[in-house]
């Protein structure tokens, strides 16, 4: 017999437990932050018990990266109904400019729950640290592939550029106006998609030695990478 909260019947409240548990702490994690939220307050907001904490979490910090697999569970179910719903490539990169456009302008947005986490975990070798780049590169081989589909000429140019655009408008939605924000993520979304379209339609020849091709001049011109030093 599995063992529940109280200590008896089917497993059933423990299941439930964690789940609050993990509801509460994305949201405390989300607003206020994982380091300023402690274990004795996850446990009283979730109307759980310390042994139960420990019983599915060996730490906060486990918790922690539980949190963040969480958010990136809801990012891939979002894009995979996107794209299960048999909708072009670019309209499913455009969708997910509006889902973002959505989430910026939503209430008690706070930014990315990614780069916050990051930013409150800088060691690269934090479990937390690791979640958020593993997420990360994620999400741009997915958009670096709905660009592939659509023509192979610099998609990774193009999904980086997009990933930039989002982490820009999440960060603009946050500390400034959110609306101009989203207005910007969205043109800019369809700007990269019309230049990258473009590379598909006239491919130029490869260039002779020692001469960029016109679309390496074009690319250049919207290069978001800093300058070097």
């Amino acid at each position: 017999m599995t063992r529940t909260e109280a200590g008896t019947g089917t497993g059933r409240r423990v299941s439930e437990a964690r789940e609050r548990l993990l509801r509460t702490a994305g949201q405390l994690f989300y607003a206020e932050g994982i380091h300023t939220v402690g274990v004795d307050r996850l446990v009283a907001e979730s109307k759980i018990t310390n042994a139960t904490f420990y019983r599915h979490f060996r730490s906060k910090e486990d918790l922690a990266v539980a949190y963040i697999g969480s958010v990136d569970h809801a990012v891939r179910t979002q894009i995979g109904s996107l794209t299960a719903a048999d909708v072009p490539n670019d309209g499913i990169l455009r969708g997910i400019g509006a889902s973002l456009v959505e989430q910026i302008r939503s209430p008690g947005y706070r930014g990315c729950a990614f780069l916050n986490a990051a930013a409150e975990f800088p060691d690269p070798d934090h479990p937390v640290h690791r979640a958020v780049v593993q997420h990360r590169e994620w999400f741009l081989q997915t958009i670096t592939g709905l660009f592939a589909e659509i023509t192979a000429a610099q998609a990774e140019h193009a999904g980086r550029h997009f990933v930039m655009l989002r982490d820009g408008a999440m960060s603009a939605g946050y500390l400034g106006d959110p609306v101009p924000a989203g207005e910007t993520l969205v043109r800019g979304i369809d700007g990269l998609l019309r230049i990258h379209t473009a590379r598909g339609l006239d491919e130029p020849t490869a260039p002779t030695p020692g001469q960029a091709s016109s679309a390496t001049t074009t690319v250049s011109d919207i290069e978001c990478s800093p300058p070097s030093a």
